[in-house]
């Protein structure tokens, strides 16, 4: 693949197939399918290891299992697997524990079964960040650009 073509497709935020990666901005548009959100506006963030997603009214039912709702508030009470549990550094330095639960996430035409934590980020200007573990294997990162994989 010629330099000119390779850089037209990571200008457009398209898969380069000689390294199997696609290029992302510092900020993307996810769905969560499993939770009926689309096109959230996502902050990418290196820095983290885990992605965070907004939730309000987070209650643990038992058995693994919590309920929560979208900032958004359009969307009825969800129900989710907690898949683990972890203590998260926030941003402000705090140590705190949060549920994680996994979403199918969709990113441009690339879709990705990834673990979210839930968290209240209501002080945040993005209602989700995207973190290294969603991110590894699957994108590079130009942080000089936005919504790579369209708007």
């Amino acid at each position: 693949m010629s330099e000119a073509r390779r850089a037209a497709l990571h200008a457009a935020g398209t898969h380069d197939g000689s390294a199997g990666l696609y290029t992302i901005g510092a900020i993307e548009l996810v769905t969560l399918v499993d939770f009926g959100l689309e096109r959230l506006p996502a902050r990418v963030d290196t820095g983290a290891r885990t992605s965070a997603l907004h939730v309000e009214g987070l209650t643990e039912l038992g058995n693994g299992r919590v309920r929560f709702e979208l900032a958004e508030g359009a969307h009825a009470a969800i129900e989710a697997v907690v898949t683990r549990r972890a203590r998260v550094r926030s941003t402000s330095g705090k140590l705190e524990s949060r549920p994680f639960v996994t979403a199918l996430a969709r990113f441009g035409d690339l879709e990705a079964r990834i673990e979210v934590g839930l968290v209240n980020r209501a002080a945040m200007h993005y209602r989700m960040l995207l973190g290294r573990s969603a991110l590894a294997g699957r994108f590079v990162v130009d942080v000089s650009k936005r919504y790579l994989l369209g708007r």
